[in-house]
């Protein structure tokens, strides 16, 4: 197996560990609440929790990657994510468990930017595409079979086993990174901690999330929309510091790459706004009478189109470029979104399409996104790039959630139209940033032009 391939497996490997426990948990916790007495708020806070310590630790894994290497912090980041879901099986209350899910969320936040880091570097631009349709399709199925999964396990065992068995997994990458990643080269020069950027970034993050779970109850969204705004005073105060400054703890000169600005851009508004549009759905159509199995199996369709999206995506970026995919993806989820607004009694056939042209649309960006996102990175800002990522994509799930969520509570929870047009505008927000963009760089990046030959 060549080395690319054994450091993307383990990638790989975390990568879908991370999204097993965004997903699973909420299938436990009928299960957690009866057990632990947990209320609403605090069966919330555990989901929250673990996206907390998840963001939070990004901005620090650029500077710990070069301080003591990359391949020991993604063995370290293993153990600490093996250690934290032990101790969340175990957990005796509601407090412990969110504590250890807290814990839990910085060994997945120290995994994922620099194990994606590691692995795009060994990929030259024109390959990135097919490792991101890779990636994408774990993506896919992680979040479609573990609800069934995990509901499973539960009923036959507990929900302790849901975290006991991320063990094994957490294992078997930690075995795979020991033998197979190369060592760590000696830093020839160890960076200085950017402390202060370091507390701002971790502030504006924090007071954000913590805002966004506020401003999705109603009775906490004055005290919601008042904690966002100190975020976004201190999210100020952290760009201002670091925006010019030697040894950022996040290079926020890669916010000036247009590709990796329309990504971030794209990512927040199509895939993030999907997020909070299946959210909506759901409310939605229990109100027409949908159970919660009908419901569900809408996840189906948009699996089966979203495979379709992905493998299209990897296939035409190199051939097309990013202009005709993400102008394409936008209007389908936009025309899946209008389709499912539409829909005003039981019928199944108006809705599976609705949710295969939203999996279409909204996969189709997402493949495509990533793939230009990192397409011209230079290696050695790699790292940077990757925790400006993924910051913003674990940002973009929040954002979209709750923005539809408020609206929602703000119409008395009956405003459901108003959400799905809120949704379909977001969707199409990007669409004129896509139009002026210039893919001249990047199709050059593809198809390099040969050299040729000289003459005698």
């Amino acid at each position: 197996m060549a080395y690319r391939s054994k450091v993307a497996l383990v990638y790989l490997l975390g990568f879908a560990l991370d999204l097993l426990n965004m997903f699973v948990a909420s299938i436990a916790y009928p299960d957690i609440a009866q057990q632990l007495h947990a209320s609403v708020t605090e069966l919330a806070w555990i989901t929250n929790a673990y996206m907390l310590g998840l963001t939070l630790i990004i901005p620090l894994s650029v500077w710990l990657a070069a301080r003591v290497g990359e391949r020991r912090l993604i063995l370290a980041s293993l153990l600490l994510f093996g250690v934290g879901s032990a101790l969340v099986a175990q957990a005796g209350s509601t407090e412990s468990l969110i504590g250890w899910r807290l814990l839990q969320g910085l060994g997945g936040g120290l995994l994922l930017p620099v194990g994606q880091a590691l692995a795009y570097r060994q990929f030259a631009p024109a390959q990135r595409a097919h490792f991101t349709g890779v990636v994408l399709l774990v993506a896919l199925m992680v979040p479609a079979l573990s609800p069934a999964a995990g509901g499973l396990i539960v009923q036959a065992l507990s929900w302790r086993w849901i975290f006991y068995l991320n063990l094994p997994v957490a294992l078997l990458a930690f075995g795979l990174g020991l033998f197979w990643l190369k060592a760590d080269q000696p830093a020839g020069e160890r960076p200085t901690l950017d402390a202060r950027g370091l507390l701002l970034a971790a502030a504006a993050l924090s007071l954000l999330l913590i805002a966004v779970s506020l401003v999705s109850e109603s009775a906490n969204r004055t005290l919601g929309v008042l904690v966002l705004l100190l975020s976004l005073l201190t999210l100020c105060l952290y760009l201002r510091d670091g925006w010019h400054k030697p040894g950022a703890i996040l290079d926020l000169q890669l916010i000036k790459n247009p590709s990796l600005r329309l990504a971030m851009l794209i990512y927040l508004c199509v895939p993030g706004v999907f997020t909070g549009t299946h959210m909506i759905a759901v409310l939605y159509l229990h109100g027409l009478g949908f159970g919660a199995a009908q419901t569900g199996a809408l996840m189906l369709p948009w699996a089966v189109a979203s495979g379709l999206a992905i493998m299209l995506g990897k296939r035409s970026f190199n051939r097309i470029g990013p202009k005709p995919l993400l102008s394409a993806g936008m209007l389908l989820q936009c025309l899946g979104i209008v389709l499912l607004m539409r829909i005003e009694q039981p019928a199944s056939t108006p809705l599976i399409i609705a949710y295969a042209l939203m999996g279409l649309g909204g996969s189709l960006c997402s493949v495509t996104a990533q793939t230009l996102a990192f397409v011209g990175i230079a290696a050695d800002k790699m790292g940077h790039s990757s925790a400006l990522w993924n910051i913003n994509r674990q940002l973009g799930f929040c954002l979209g959630a709750a923005l539809l969520s408020s609206l929602l509570g703000a119409s008395g929870g009956t405003g459901f139209r108003a959400c799905f047009i809120a949704a379909a505008l977001l969707t199409l927000l990007p669409m004129i940033s896509v139009l002026r963009f210039d893919s001249t760089t990047v199709l050059a990046l593809l198809r390099p032009t040969p050299l040729k030959e000289k003459s005698p």
